[in-house]
């Protein structure tokens, strides 16, 4: 089967991934399977930074496909997360802010592994990011185990009571497996800076 290349407009891609590593076997399975995806993709990968959990899962097999993966951890991390020794780079910040900026700073698209609360925010933050037109690239979460279900669910219901737009809906895409990743960034509908002429719901 021929390998698929990301869109041309997509050279750098922002994961966020768990560094949990007491989780269910197929979640490690996934991560690692995003990581072949991407590497064999041709893009460039940044992502949280550590050797733990979901994140190595994710870097041990980008890097196994040659992918050059950018790890962005912060100092204090190192004793929790342990920073990745083996990444094409591993750069060290000064607090969580700065890390979640230097992740996001010149990426083109982001992709989403599950995760707990710090992933959850890295998401909120990065949507909410696109609906002011600040950030014009897919995002896709890869609903493992249907882990997403309830997050989506949750965004739609903020859609149903007027808190965000319809038009909002269209900031982000779900895929079950990590294989359908590749084609929902060449389907992802366009975004523009004009975003923020709508960030607000108006009657």
């Amino acid at each position: 089967m021929q390998t698929r290349l990301a869109p041309e407009n997509v050279k750098r891609v922002t994961v966020y991934a768990s560094s949990s590593n007491g989780l269910a076997e197929s979640y490690y399975d996934a991560a690692a399977r995003l990581g072949a995806v991407l590497g064999r993709a041709g893009v460039d990968i940044v992502f949280g930074g550590g050797g733990v959990g979901l994140m190595r899962s994710m870097a041990d097999s980008a890097l196994a496909q040659g992918a050059h993966v950018h790890g962005v951890i912060p100092g204090f991390l190192n004793t929790v997360e342990h920073g990745h020794k083996n990444l094409s780079r591993l750069e060290v910040v000064g607090d969580m802010r700065e890390r979640k900026h230097r992740m996001i700073e010149d990426s083109d698209a982001v992709v989403t592994l599950p995760g707990g609360s710090g992933t959850f925010e890295e998401v909120f933050e990065v949507m909410t990011l696109k609906r002011l037109g600040q950030f014009l690239g897919p995002i896709v979460m890869v609903n493992t185990n249907n882990y997403f279900d309830r997050f989506v669910d949750f965004l739609e219901h903020s859609v149903a009571e007027r808190f965000m737009s319809d038009l909002h809906m269209d900031m982000w895409s779900l895929v079950q497996e990590p294989e359908q990743v590749i084609e929902a960034l060449h389907s992802a509908k366009s975004w523009s800076r004009d975003a923020r002429k709508f960030a607000a719901v108006r009657n």
